[in-house]
């Protein structure tokens, strides 16, 4: 997770925040003068950079709305942490989520744990301890995916087979 405050704002800079340059290239960050928090989780092959900031309650991913996500049958999954939390909780903040890479399961769930990793961050930095515990308890008891991305990955092919594990059979004769 990272901070960003008024002095550390920059317009689309390379490289901004320790973030790959081919998520930072068209991100800008001139905004209000509230600060954001920004978190960046892995899930799949996706990445994803979720901005939060004090607003009037958007969540704009790659700058369309949440109620336009596609494909539509997954569409329920990226609102769980809002249907789980209550919308009251998400009524002050503004998100903007770019994802990128992996194919649609992937983003979608990518999508819905950076949402709820943002939350948990936003209110840690900007609201109290308190409902920050609320939340992550909600959440943790609800799905722990929501916060704890998963490791796994597929492995490489090796040679001597038609897999990663897997071997030729060998013969004697």
């Amino acid at each position: 997770m990272y901070a960003i405050t008024g002095k550390e704002r920059s317009s689309g800079v390379p490289g901004l925040l320790g973030l790959p340059e081919s998520l930072s290239s068209g991100v800008s960050l001139q905004w209000s003068s509230h600060t954001a928090a920004v978190t960046k989780p892995l899930c799949g092959r996706s990445t994803k950079v979720t901005y939060c900031k004090k607003g009037r309650g958007l969540i704009k991913i790659n700058g369309c709305p949440i109620e336009l996500v596609e494909p539509e049958i997954l569409r329920y999954k990226a609102f769980e942490p809002i249907l789980l939390l209550g919308r009251q909780r998400f009524a002050n903040v503004d998100m903007r989520i770019r994802v990128r890479g992996g194919g649609f399961t992937s983003q979608i769930y990518a999508i819905r744990q950076s949402i709820a990793k943002a939350l948990v961050a936003y209110y840690q930095k900007y609201v109290d301890e308190q409902s920050k515990k609320e939340i992550k308890d909600l959440l943790v008891r609800y799905d722990r995916t929501l916060l704890v991305a998963d490791p796994r990955r597929c492995e490489p092919k090796k040679f001597g087979g038609r897999g990663a594990r897997s071997r030729f059979q060998k013969s004697y004769r």
